[in-house]
């Protein structure tokens, strides 16, 4: 017996496509030990209107202005203007709530990233580039930092080393 597979031709238009939501449920794995956290866990915003109708609205903001002030600070993109028909692309604001080994919120995170999805290449990128290191070149990086005495910048990012000076 033969399997029959019918397929639709593929139309191709200058829409943007409809996107899909998952309706899988995420669940933190029992072997991490948050198993009576998993509400806590779960209970981030995944809008911005949810998260100016959170009790913690208040800190998601000043979580939302350092990211902000970080990526001025650290020279992330220039504004210019979009060239003439050219659709910018999208970003959208993520919220996380980190939490102590007690399972007490500690810091409240917010960070914006671009709706990369939306990119066609040719048009709004021409080439996409990811820095990769070796685990040998970061272990010497702590090594140094470790034997100088450096410690982390507290920007969040976990990812500058600055001289501790007393």
């Amino acid at each position: 017996m033969t399997a029959r597979h019918h397929f639709e031709p593929t139309v191709h238009t200058d829409s943007v496509p409809v996107l899909r939501r998952s309706t899988r449920e995420s669940r933190v794995p029992e072997r991490y030990g948050f198993v009576g956290l998993t509400n806590q866990l779960d209970n981030d915003p995944k809008t911005y209107g949810e998260m100016m109708s959170d009790i913690d609205s208040d800190k998601w903001l000043d979580a939302m202005k350092f990211e902000m002030d970080s990526m001025g600070s650290n020279q992330v993109w220039t504004l210019v203007d979009p060239p003439k028909g050219a659709r910018p692309v999208g970003c959208k604001w993520m919220y996380k709530r980190k939490l102590g080994a007690d399972g007490e919120v500690t810091a409240f995170k917010a960070r914006l990233a671009a709706k990369g999805y939306t990119q066609r290449p040719g048009v709004d990128f021409e080439e996409t580039y990811l820095p990769v290191a070796m685990a040998k070149s970061i272990r010497i990086l702590l090594a140094i930092a470790a034997w100088y005495d450096y410690e982390n910048i507290a920007d969040g990012r976990e990812n500058g080393l600055s001289k501790r000076f007393r």
